[in-house]
């Protein structure tokens, strides 16, 4: 994703009462943003918060993820162009049932990680991005996998490609069927992710590994 830009920080608070207490002319820099997706300001604490919970594999089924912010914050942008397409389609929202199993084993794996950084999460935010990731979940699934299809040539022509290939030719029709499925549906997948970026407006600015 290209940088189109730069904004500048975000500076919030109260004036510091003594003279001098601040290097930024008497005001404490609050917070500072990380991008902009059009016009949708992402905070550093944001992509943070993102890092963390991938480091912790919040999401019930992942596995950990050590990330740079910039990878984050990367993923953070695509997470908000989803949400954006899915308001202005007005897909609805997540079922309770399921965002309260997903939000439990969420909140457990939070607390079992070992990352200093989860200290600064609180199960509400938790919450927050589990819904969030439903949402994306329920997104692609619905404008994306549901259209990928495998026909039964494509899985006879990988089956042939993997035995001459020295592959397992003990997969069943079914296995190399999802495998081949799998990899549509992730490829079309980042096919929109990039259609999508190309169309928005998106400001990176300078952000700081912690």
């Amino acid at each position: 994703m290209s940088r189109r830009g730069a904004i500048p920080l975000l500076l919030l608070g109260l004036l510091l009462g003594a003279p001098g207490a601040s290097a930024l002319d008497g005001y404490r820099v609050y917070e500072s943003t990380a991008a902009s997706v059009n016009g949708e300001v992402l905070f550093v604490s944001d992509v943070v918060r993102e890092a963390c919970f991938l480091r912790c594999a919040a999401m019930p089924g992942s596995e950990p993820e050590a990330l740079t912010l910039q990878e984050a914050r990367s993923r953070r942008i695509a997470d908000t162009l989803v949400l954006q397409e899915q308001k202005k389609l007005a897909l609805g929202q997540v079922d309770n049932a399921t965002l309260s199993g997903y939000e439990n084993e969420a909140v457990a794996r939070m607390a079992a990680c070992g990352a200093p950084c989860k200290e600064d999460i609180s199960p509400a935010q938790t919450r927050e991005w589990v819904e969030r990731k439903l949402l994306i979940r329920e997104f692609l699934g619905r404008r994306i996998a549901v259209f990928v299809e495998v026909k039964d040539q494509d899985v006879e022509r990988e089956q042939r490609r993997r035995v001459a290939a020295g592959g397992d030719p003990g997969l069943t029709e079914d296995q190399v069927r999802q495998e081949l499925l799998e990899e549509k549906v992730a490829q079309e997948e980042r096919n929109w992710y990039v259609r999508a970026a190309s169309k928005a407006r998106i400001v990176l600015s300078p952000m700081e590994e912690k």
